[in-house]
């Protein structure tokens, strides 16, 4: 999904995955990719790596690093892999092919992570290479109706000039959020003479389809679920969110929620009983997706009509349009794989906002006279 934003004018010479179902939707899409190389990070070495990059995009697993997750940080199994892609990095440095720009993509649990410890390092680690560098947190919500806040680390090469227009003396609420701020005003001055505040334009709102607009009358992978289904849904609701259904109900245009189910707490009481509670939302917006692993629930459609109810899994091209990718885009045909692949993935309007007001001109002459 990052190739796909970054666009066609840009020629991928390498891409890395290890998950061979991951690896067959690539294929299946940019055809055979002898650029693509199915193994662990942690097997691959600088010689692996073609030619000189002008940008190197990664986005590493987020589980250790994700609020839901375990916790471990870069120590733990997965989000560790930050290190040997670094050591990578380091070795493309040493042998004079240091990249232009390099982009870190992941969940923004990262930047509290171990008490903003793991960020730092990240930031620390960076800057050490010979990179100045610079964070954003920008929600796909801004593209596509789908509530997903992600975290982008965006490094540029210290030994070029950064085109004045790209960055700004100050930050913006808007890309950064306050953990953001809070993470760079605990650094030494050391560090924060590397930091850059990236300046992005603000998105056209007025351009975003709203989510009924994407949501099929008869899809594709998923059945509609019995009446019995759908009722044992509204059983698990809160009070809160039975009154936000029957408003739905009180109104006399056709609804469409979004549901996940979460384990929540009885009381305030911190040693409460926790049970399963169904969440609903009707702002017309979808629910971050998320991967169908670790006891994370997939999301349901309700459509309400009055006092028709009707509800079933979100389909698996339903969830490749909250993620901006094409209609021709093939679809795996295990549900969860599919769900699984778009629910790991990143919403490819924002890469291309990235690649359009920032990375085509941090990479140089070269690519701009190729993108025009």
């Amino acid at each position: 999904m990052a190739r796909l934003g970054l666009g066609s004018h840009w020629n991928c010479t390498f891409a890395n995955e290890w998950c061979e179902k991951k690896a067959s939707a690539y294929r299946a899409y940019f055809g055979e990719s002898p650029e693509l190389k199915i193994q662990d990070i942690r097997s691959l070495k600088t010689v692996d790596l073609p030619g000189h990059p002008d940008l190197v995009w990664a986005s590493f697993p987020c589980q250790d690093l994700s609020l839901a997750g375990s916790g471990a940080g870069l120590r733990g199994e997965r989000s560790g892999t930050f290190r040997p892609f670094w050591k990578l990095l380091d070795g493309l440095v040493s042998q004079r092919r240091k990249p232009r720009v390099v982009v870190l993509e992941n969940v923004t649990g990262t930047i509290t992570s171990h008490k903003g410890n793991d960020f730092t390092s990240i930031i620390k680690t960076i800057a050490d290479s010979g990179y100045a560098v610079g964070a954003l947190v920008i929600n796909a919500v801004h593209f596509v109706p789908q509530s997903r806040p992600r975290l982008f680390i965006i490094a540029a090469t210290s030994e070029e000039k950064i085109p004045s227009e790209l960055t700004s003396p100050n930050h913006s609420l808007l890309w950064h959020p306050r953990s953001l701020l809070r993470a760079y005003f605990d650094w030494p001055a050391s560090l924060r003479k590397n930091w850059i505040w990236w300046n992005l334009p603000e998105p056209p709102n007025s351009q975003v389809p709203s989510l009924s607009s994407i949501i099929e009358d008869d899809p594709a992978g998923v059945n509609w679920h019995s009446k019995e289904e759908t009722q044992r849904l509204i059983t698990l609701m809160s009070d809160t969110n039975r009154r936000k259904l029957r408003l739905a109900q009180s109104e006399a245009t056709r609804k469409i929620g979004t549901i996940y189910k979460r384990t929540r707490p009885i009381s305030k009481n911190p040693k409460a009983k926790r049970v399963q509670r169904a969440e609903i939302r009707f702002d017309d917006i979808s629910g971050c997706l998320r991967t169908p692993v670790g006891g994370s629930s997939r999301q349901v459609i309700l459509v309400v009509e009055g006092k028709r109810l009707a509800s079933r899994l979100l389909s698996p091209r339903e969830a490749a349009r909250l993620m901006g990718v094409p209609e021709d885009y093939a679809l795996p045909e295990r549900y969860n794989e599919a769900y699984h692949l778009f629910g790991d993935g990143v919403v490819v309007n924002v890469v291309s906002w990235l690649e359009k007001h920032l990375l085509r001109s941090l990479a140089g002459r070269k690519i701009l006279e190729r993108v025009a």
